[in-house]
Parts: C-alpha cells; structure tokens; sequence
C-alpha cells in the first residue's frame, strides 16, 4: 500500500515536478487509480481516465474509432471498429472503459470494441 505523504512533501513536490508529471498526478487523483499496474494481455479490466486524442477513420474502407485513454499510469488504445464517429468521445472527456486487453505493436495495450461510459458533463469540465 503506497505511502501517505505530507501536505508539505506534496507541496514541495508540486513545486518540483513537470507539467507532465503535474497533468499524471491530476488524473491519477480523479481516477483513483495512485497504484494502478499495467493490465496484462487477456485480462479483463475496468480503467478510468481521461481521452487524450482521438482519431475518426475516413468514410471510405472499415470506419473506426480510436482513442488514447490516460489513467496518470498508462494509456490504453481504444477501438471501436464499424463505427466511424462516437458521439461525446472526444479529446479531453473523462470516461471509464471496461473490455479485455489485447497488445498491440510495441507492446501497447489495446481494447477492442470496449464498453465504455462517459463521465460528467464535458461543459463542466
């Protein structure tokens, strides 16, 4: 079980940090995800985060949907594949996704056609 620290010590990291480590630290917080480990192939899992980018397929060919999905630990690939646009899936939009994992080149993580929910209000956000 992680370590609790100090106001004062988080502070002092604060201080300290990245953007990227400050913007990680903000969506391992709203995901209560601080000690989350990588997903392991085959396994079916439930990961809450925040859409860093997404990419809509042209008209022509498969239409897919794919979406990076940042938890402040990792990031999952998202793809719906026969679907060319989703609406509210879009850069920014907080959303919990739950599917089994598959990797990808590079040994990305990847879930397929993921049943998923949009968070909140993007409004409000």
């Amino acid at each position: 079980m992680p370590r609790q620290q100090s106001r004062a010590a988080r502070f002092l990291e604060g201080l300290t940090a990245t953007e990227e480590e400050l913007y990680a630290a903000s969506v391992r917080d709203e995901s209560e995800v601080a000690a989350c480990s990588r997903p392991v192939r085959g396994e079916r899992v439930h990961i809450v985060g925040r859409l860093t980018t997404v990419v809509m397929s042209p008209a022509s060919g498969l239409p897919t949907v794919q979406a990076e999905l940042f938890n402040g630990d990792f990031t999952v690939t998202l793809l719906w594949i026969g679907r060319g646009r989703i609406v509210g899936i879009e850069p920014g939009r907080k959303l919990i996704a739950r599917g089994r994992v598959a990797t990808g080149e590079s040994d990305r993580i990847v879930m397929y056609n993921p049943w998923y929910e949009l968070i909140g209000n993007p409004d409000d956000e």
